[in-house]
């Protein structure tokens, strides 16, 4: 192997939890070098090749492992749905709530009404939550404007989120998420107005990376969303998507189809399903935050994608309807206890596979040479430490390209 004779910065007297090829793969008192911002050796101590370093930093036990990603939030919205979850638990239904203007339509108005400096400010509090857990990349989705203005709205307020935060903030345009009460259940007008439209201008002013759908019975259909999809491929954009929530679509093969990044929530998804998202490495995004709050019934065909090699992410779903999470890492328990993952499972669903929900695996998810240097200090015995503590904040200390982050956002 190669290596540099001067670095930036050695970081070492900790047990690092590499996460190469999804699995723990420790390395006890172990050295990590960096330089520019990329890891560009790292070992054992006694392994250490001569490297001299302007900085040292040293760790007293415990592990680091590579940097949280949370690759599936909606943190961008107007307003909040706290009082509709109390409804729901005085008994009333969906529909009476929406009836009443509840549901997603009340997000939609409220965001609407929120200029971008709002916008911007709410989320900026409900990211930080996030950050302060280990997270170093998010990805936040539109799909709450629902027209073209309050779409771009949304996600040039994505954009300034990484612009203004210590994180690496990654924009999906989710204009398929809910047919706009404009449009008076024509999903199939909406579907034209996104492809025809809305998609070629945020190809254009690069204000996405990525596009997703809701392929479900109450949002759209599988031809609605193969015909987004294939506006947004034919854009040079990779896709997403929202299948198997609520019911058996084979939204997930549709999207393995068109080598979709990822596949999320899949509750619904058969072993059909699986074998085509394991042919095109589709990931499987896990999503137990909503599971929990809509207690669900119907869990994801967890033994489907390990028999078939399917890469499983883990993410928090922060939205306001369906999963008010701020801690990814209580999704770590959670996709252990409700579904069924090994904490080794678990958290390379928030680092290594979450890279690859992102399509950025080469260059992020594990502690590899030539990765970029984001990872995160825990005065923890063993990784599944992260899994087992409920509630509170584990102190630690983040390190984001290759610099210690300031907790003070």
């Amino acid at each position: 192997m190669t290596y540099p004779r001067a670095c930036d910065s050695l970081w070492s007297g900790a047990t690092l939890v590499t996460m190469k090829d999804g699995l723990y793969h420790l390395i006890e008192d172990g050295v990590i070098a960096v330089h520019q911002g990329k890891i560009v050796w790292l070992g054992a101590r006694a392994q250490l090749p001569e490297i001299t370093a302007a900085e040292h930093h040293h760790f007293d036990g415990g592990i680091v492992t590579p940097g949280f990603i949370d690759c599936h939030t909606h943190l961008v919205f107007g307003g909040d749905r706290s009082a509709e979850f109390e409804m729901r638990l005085n008994g009333m239904s969906y529909a009476e709530i929406a009836a009443q203007g509840g549901g997603i339509i009340s997000t939609v108005r409220h965001t609407r009404e929120a200029d971008e400096n709002e916008l911007l400010n709410s989320a900026h509090q409900r990211l930080q939550h996030l950050l302060k857990e280990g997270v170093t990349t998010v990805e936040i989705k539109s799909g709450y404007g629902l027209d073209i203005d309050n779409e771009i709205k949304m996600l040039r307020v994505i954009r300034q989120l990484g612009e203004t935060l210590p994180v690496e903030v990654y924009a999906t345009c989710l204009a398929a998420h809910a047919i706009p009460p404009e449009f008076s259940g024509d999903g199939d007008k909406w579907v034209d107005v996104v492809c025809e439209q809305l998609l070629p201008r945020v190809a254009q002013e690069k204000l996405a990376d990525a596009v997703d759908a809701f392929c479900e019975h109450l949002a759209f259909s599988p031809a609605q969303t193969e015909k987004v999809f294939a506006a947004a491929r034919g854009l040079g954009l990779p896709v997403k998507l929202h299948a198997e929530q609520l019911s058996a679509l084979a939204g997930s093969s549709l999207a393995a189809r068109f080598q979709a990044l990822s596949a999320d929530h899949l509750e619904y998804a058969t072993n059909a399903d699986a074998q085509a998202m394991a042919a095109a490495n589709t990931v499987a995004v896990l999503l137990p935050g909503a599971f929990y709050l809509l207690r669900e019934k119907q869990q994801p065909p967890v033994a489907a994608f390990r028999e078939h090699g399917v890469p499983m992410a883990v993410a928090s779903d922060a939205n306001p309807g369906t999963s008010p999470v701020l801690s990814l890492r209580l999704m770590l328990n959670m996709a252990c206890t409700l579904f069924g993952l090994t904490p080794e499972e678990a958290l390379a669903g928030v680092t290594l596979h979450a890279a690859q929900a992102l399509g950025i695996r080469e260059s992020h998810g594990s502690l590899e040479c030539g990765k970029v240097a984001n990872f995160v200090h825990w005065p923890v015995a063993r990784p599944a430490e992260l899994v087992y503590w409920l509630g509170g904040q584990l102190p630690c200390t983040v390190i984001y390209q290759g610099e210690k982050r300031d907790s003070t956002f």
